[in-house]
């Protein structure tokens, strides 16, 4: 090799391992956890923002994700997907690590939610518009199954209260024909129903508990809740809370609660009341109310802090500027807030050290310490709704 070679080939050994590490710098600066991201709904301007818990930021905006009017989230296995469904129909993945919509698809008329399944292969829709449920593989989003909801009554049903269960399993109530469907979609190509009927007037919502034994519908139509029992399914449908605002006079109800919304904590469920301003506190076992909870209007999430010590709660218009705290074992209020006007939505950190607060008409999240109760931040965010954290990846019916 000559001298001019030699140093060519000397410079070149130099150089590569140069440009590898200059990558590979680059490379890590850019790579990051998805533990503490979220996203928020904007729910006016058919946009998302990404953002982050540990700092507070605000990372990235998508938009051209339709009517998110009505919008909630749920996330892949892995928290990098974000899947929204929107009011028009429309259900698009977002890629949450480049804040850019990954996939589109409009697979109805008006969708009301959906959930993951199990094994986070399949994405389940529930619609109004034109009832049923329709099951996308959560990778290609290309249809696998569709479920019409065409009940016992012979009626087309508008879907509501979808959620996922253990074994691979989705399950939802039908408005119009006053039942409840399990799914099972082991075999997505073929989905195996189990259909549970006259369950009470109305189911407008549902819950799954926790432990993913227990789902409960409220019903509209008529006081009280219909509960199935996902251990024992073949024992069919119990009425619980019976009668439990009858004798009493109601308010007029703004804004029906979010079951999802339920505080779980210990041997207590702590359930917002229809029509009243209070929250109704119900043995887990018995699934018989204890007790009831006098607060500032009509509730419509009663959410748990983790670790079940304190519930936060927001409500209807047109008491909906305020948030209070209750401790769940003196089951008395502790702390009232007045965030600003239309507080929608609430969601914590995934140990429970902060919760954000959606404020709607300021045009504003605001986030507080839950020990202190002080704020410690706000964001401007256009119209915020729902606020979702990827920990909900791993937590059954979120």
């Amino acid at each position: 090799m000559n001298i001019k070679n030699w140093r060519r080939h000397a410079l070149s050994c130099c150089v590569v391992p140069l440009l590898i590490s200059i990558a590979s710098v680059s490379q890590a600066a850019a790579v990051r956890g998805t533990g503490d991201l979220g996203v928020i709904i904007e729910r006016a301007t058919g946009s998302v923002q990404v953002v982050e818990h540990t700092g507070g930021s605000q990372l990235y905006h998508v938009e051209g994700l339709g009517d998110l009017s009505h919008a909630s989230i749920v996330f892949s296995r892995d928290e990098r997907f974000a899947y929204v469904f929107g009011r028009d129909g429309g259900l698009t993945k977002v890629d949450i690590l480049s804040g850019e919509i990954d996939k589109r698809v409009i697979q109805g008329g008006n969708s009301i939610g959906g959930a993951i399944s199990e094994d986070g292969t399949l994405v389940a829709v529930s619609n109004y518009e034109p009832g049923g449920v329709k099951i996308f593989n959560a990778q290609t989003l290309e249809l696998v199954a569709d479920i019409p909801a065409v009940g016992a009554n012979g009626m087309q049903s508008k879907v509501v209260g979808l959620v996922d269960a253990p074994d691979n399993r989705f399950v939802f109530s039908l408005y119009e024909s006053d039942e409840i469907w399990i799914a099972d979609v082991s075999d997505p190509a073929a989905p195996q129903i189990t259909k549970f009927t006259d369950i009470g007037r109305g189911p407008y919502d549902a819950l799954i508990t926790p432990d993913g034994r227990h789902y409960i519908a409220g019903l509209f139509g008529e006081d009280g809740m219909a509960l199935v029992d996902l251990w024992y399914p073949e024992k069919g449908v119990r009425r619980i809370l019976d009668n439990y605002g009858r004798g009493e006079e109601k308010l007029p109800v703004y804004k029906m609660p979010h079951l999802e919304g339920w505080a779980i904590a210990g041997d207590f469920a702590f359930v917002p009341a229809v029509g009243h301003n209070q929250v109704i506190v119900v043995d887990r076992k018995s699934w018989q109310q204890v007790g009831k909870i006098p607060v500032h209007g009509q509730p419509i999430f009663v959410m748990a802090r983790p670790g079940g010590r304190h519930m936060w709660v927001n409500f209807a218009y047109p008491n909906n500027d305020t948030l209070q705290v209750i401790d769940t074992e003196s089951q008395e209020i502790i702390k009232t807030l007045k965030p600003g006007k239309a507080v929608l939505h609430m969601e914590f950190t995934p140990k429970g050290d902060k919760v954000w607060a959606s404020v709607r008409d300021d045009d504003q999240v605001q986030i507080y310490d839950t020990k202190s109760f002080e704020k410690l931040d706000q964001l401007p965010v256009e119209k915020p709704s729902g606020i979702f954290f990827t920990n909900r990846a791993h937590t059954i019916g979120l």
